[in-house]
């Protein structure tokens, strides 16, 4: 290698001949910093760097060579490295690039996931060796169906890796990740070093507790020192006039927006990311069209998680294959390190969801050398007329836009915030570990779950609360002998695939068009025969609809609107917010707006002046008061929650909390009455909160655990109050 690489020196020939292969000249420093660490198998590692920065290869590089040392030893029996990964998408990919390093040193590679080849899994169960990639609903399906030989198959276990840290920190997903990797480790009867890798973590200190809980002080973090390569970036303003469309009309703004999506992505390779499957389906669909009347090839091609998996796989081969140019039109489902080859750029419309967001994105273009990475973000604000409302004057489609562009050249992304009690991913568990084992008593379950599990946060008081709950829904039963089984509820939840995800499946209906199913739609809303949609950026009718097969029927049309999805955006963070209110202040004008952008955020700035924001926070709007807190969405949701309990009509939409028939003056009095008294406990303001179930098996809860896992997931008394107190002093 060329510098001299000490790395280098520790893999096994066998690897280094394969980096030769690959035509490689030196490591990058990752993969430096790294190799020694995992080779040495005593510490658990975090891995960050930028997207194609090598993270995979830093890990894999210095774990097989430590596995094909041992195999050549004769030393293990079972799956040595398990990989786990947040999508069976990412797994193929990942597989097909992996295979070229292991099959050199003669280690298997096995892939495990719902839509792997059956040959596969028996295999695994059968002769268990080598490398084991597989997403969390799998590992979960090996413990509840094969629970009697998971301490065979990890027997040998070596390595845990996990990729994309970021996508499970904070999540119930999350908690069922760590929940499992602890049970991996009890099967195998030691502890397993963990290796994570990411691009977006602002918070190393969050991210390796959430790695090794209660130990997070022990993980090492190798994170890259590289200066990133050239990003051209430019944000286009849109304005959406006052005056709503003719029925035959696109909206105007949309159709600028897909007139210079068209323009300038037509003949390369791209990515537009929308914020919500309905998005994709009508700028798939737009482009489309603007493809036909133009008499030229339609390259404009949907993706996201409601097509089918063949659909999905269709789209991402056409943007491996360099001789078809297209442009995928896609949610986050191309987020994540799916290999879609050398991306031309990255299109966003609307604001970003979050910062760690629009990095992974922004990280999918500029894979080439030399190649800079190329973004787009399209943003449209409503028409300046009389009646706007004073949130919309603002422009704060723009201003957080600006803002999330800005803390990511600064390098902030959301801290991980794990603050939730994951009671529904706790029900997931204790099913699943009595499943495992034909029942198992309440201390165990508390012992490997909470006492030495990740579930921490849980006290006896509140765990024996839950398994009363599981056991009046008929979720648990006790045997004579104390253990606890699945009880009627429990079985039938324990008996469906859906069990084994963490977060809500939908019972969806599929779509198919002469014989080829185009993917699923969840149906919460009447669809008829005639029905006019748009779906995997196709017009269709349908045609018929089979309610016990759950299947809709569909047919070419001429014309078609968008199906409703479920779904909502990220959480706006606190240091976004406050991001924002000091671009209000500020004059500078960032060079990569367009000329529009540039008026929008002057006007936005004028309106923060105009209202008097820079010194205010509650005005009058007519018979009602605005409150502008300026702080992230948790804390709005606290002070929405604490006004409502003192008899204010609270009602919060972004920027802006509306109390109606309120004046300024009272809503200043009770937040000063407010601000002057303690903190009430977070408990007490949930239990005045309506709508708290969130969760997969929230349904299962008592009203007293549904109000402690809002106070913990939903609430931050502390910054609420701390706001209070500024409020008070104004």
């Amino acid at each position: 290698m060329n510098p001299p690489s000490q790395a280098y020196a520790l893999y096994h020939p066998a690897v280094q001949q394969w980096m030769y292969r690959q035509g490689w000249d030196r490591l990058r420093d990752v993969q430096e910093q790294a190799a020694a660490l995992i080779s040495a198998g005593q510490r658990d590692v975090i891995i960050a760097s930028a997207t194609a920065s090598g993270k995979t290869e830093a890990a894999l590089l210095p774990i097989c060579s430590v596995l094909a040392r041992r195999q050549e030893q004769g030393l293990g029996a079972g799956v040595a490295a398990l990989l786990v990964s947040p999508l069976k998408a990412l797994i193929n990919d990942q597989y097909d690039r992996i295979a070229g390093l292991t099959e050199p040193l003669g280690l298997r590679l096995h892939r495990w996931h719902g839509d792997a080849p059956a040959s596969g899994k028996a295999r695994v169960l059968r002769s268990p060796e080598g490398l084991l990639l597989i997403t969390p609903e799998s590992l979960e399906a090996i413990f509840v169906r094969h629970g009697d030989r998971v301490g065979r198959i990890f027997a040998g276990l070596r390595y845990v890796v996990v990729d994309e840290l970021h996508s499970f920190t904070g999540t119930e997903r999350g908690a069922q990740l760590q929940a499992l990797l602890h049970r991996v480790e009890e099967a195998a009867g030691r502890r397993v070093p963990r290796v994570a890798l990411s691009a977006t973590l602002g918070d190393f200190a969050g991210a390796a507790e959430f790695l090794r809980p209660r130990d997070g002080t022990q993980v090492a973090v190798v994170a890259s020192t590289k200066p990133g390569g050239e990003i051209r970036l430019q944000v286009r303003g849109h304005v959406n006039p006052a005056r709503p469309p003719n029925p035959d009309e696109e909206p105007a703004d949309r159709a600028a927006i897909a007139d210079h999506l068209f323009r300038v992505l037509r003949d390369g390779d791209n990515l537009v990311f929308a914020n919500s499957r309905a998005a994709v389906e009508v700028y798939t669909d737009m482009l489309t069209q603007r493809a036909v009347h133009a008499g030229v090839p339609a390259r404009f091609l949907a993706h996201h998680g409601s097509l089918s998996k063949e659909v999905r796989e269709h789209v991402e081969e056409r943007l491996k294959d360099p001789a078809t140019p297209v442009t995928a039109i896609c949610t986050s489902t191309l987020e994540l390190g799916i290999d879609v080859g050398s991306v031309d750029s990255v299109a966003q419309v609307g604001a970003p969801p979050t910062v760690a967001g629009l990095r992974q994105r922004l990280g999918r273009s500029g894979r080439r050398p030399g190649q800079p990475a190329v973004m787009r973000v399209y943003v449209s604000e409503p028409e300046l007329t009389a009646g706007i409302t004073p949130a919309d004057a603002l422009r704060p489609e723009l201003f957080q836009t600006v803002a999330m562009i800005e803390l990511l050249t600064a390098a902030w992304y959301e801290p991980p915030g794990d603050a939730g009690l994951h009671l529904s991913a706790l029900i997931q568990q204790i099913l699943s570990i009595s499943a495992q084992h034909g029942g198992a008593p309440a201390s165990r379950l508390y012992t490997t779950l909470c006492d030495n599990g990740p579930f921490r946060r849980i006290d006896r008081t509140v765990f024996a609360e839950l398994l009363r709950d599981m056991g009046r829904n008929q979720l648990l039963e006790q045997a004579p002998d104390g253990a606890l089984l699945p009880g009627r509820e429990g079985e039938r939840l324990l008996g469906h695939y859906s069990f084994y995800a963490s977060f809500h499946t939908s019972l969806d209906y599929r779509l198919v068009a002469d014989g080829y199913t185009l993917g699923s739609l969840p149906v919460d809303r009447p669809i008829l025969p005639g029905t006019m949609l748009i779906f995997s950026g196709a017009r269709w009718r349908v045609v018929s609809i089979d309610t016990t097969q759950r299947v809709i029927e569909l047919t070419a049309a001429e014309s078609g609107r968008p199906p409703v999805f479920p779904g909502t955006g990220g959480e706006i963070a606190d240091e976004v917010r406050r991001a924002m209110f000091g671009l209000y202040r500020s004059a500078d004008v960032p060079r990569y707006l367009d000329a529009t952008a540039r008026t929008l955020l002057a006007e936005g700035r004028a309106a923060f002046h105009a209202y008097g924001h820079a010194t205010r926070r509650v005005f009058p709007d007519g018979p009602d008061t605005l409150l502008f807190p300026w702080h992230g969405d948790r804390i709005m949701n606290t002070l929405a929650a604490v006004l409502s309990m003192h008899g204010l009509t609270v009602s919060q939409d972004g920027l802006v909390i509306t109390v109606g028939g309120c004046t300024p003056a009272r809503l200043l009095a009770v937040i000063g009455d407010l601000a002057s008294g303690p903190a009430p406990d977070p408990i007490a303001i949930a239990a005045a909160v309506r709508a708290k179930q969130h969760d997969k098996y929230d349904r299962y809860l008592s009203e007293d655990l549904l109000n402690r896992g809002y106070a913990a997931r939903a609430l931050d008394v502390p910054g609420a109050w701390s706001c209070l107190a500024e409020l008070s002093h104004r």
